[in-house]
């Protein structure tokens, strides 16, 4: 159903991705939008046991895309590195693919929007503080992962 990588000898293994998905702070979002065009965003999120989650408003694009078409991809860069004395960077990306849910569980909603915060929020009691201010008007949505795949490149 996936197609595999052409350039398999820069393919980083599954623990490799999950690394960049643990640890990198943004990706793009890629649905499927108005009048079948491409809607990309940049996301924040977290990785939680093969599952991505971001938050976001409780309505707008992103959401009415997933409520018409659960399928979905989303890719990640790591900030790369530049040799010394070159201008080339290397870097390593992950693309996922899988489908997204809308949680609808108030109690899920918050223990994932709590994970967000946990990644993002310098303690926790920033975190709880942002929770009780905005908690109520977030919305939370949770990608399954069905294929991932991962590359280092070369710019040239």
């Amino acid at each position: 159903m996936f197609r595999e990588m052409r350039r398999f000898k820069q393919q980083l293994s599954e623990e490799e991705c999950i690394e960049i998905l643990k640890t990198q702070p943004r990706g793009v979002l890629a649905v499927l939008g108005d009048e079948g065009y491409p809607y990309t965003v940049p996301m924040d999120f977290v990785y939680d046991d093969g599952k991505l989650y971001f938050h976001c408003a409780k309505e707008g694009h992103k959401l009415d895309a997933v409520r018409a078409y659960e399928k979905v991809s989303f890719c990640v860069l790591d900030e790369g590195r530049q040799e010394e004395n070159d201008w080339w960077y290397h870097f390593r990306s992950v693309i996922v693919f899988g489908k997204m849910r809308i949680l609808e569980d108030r109690d899920e909603i918050l223990e994932k929007v709590h994970m967000l915060g946990a990644k993002y929020f310098p303690s926790e009691e920033y975190n709880q503080e942002e929770i009780r201010q905005a908690g109520a008007r977030v919305a939370c949505m949770e990608l399954t992962i069905e294929h991932m795949t991962g590359k280092k490149v070369r710019e040239k």
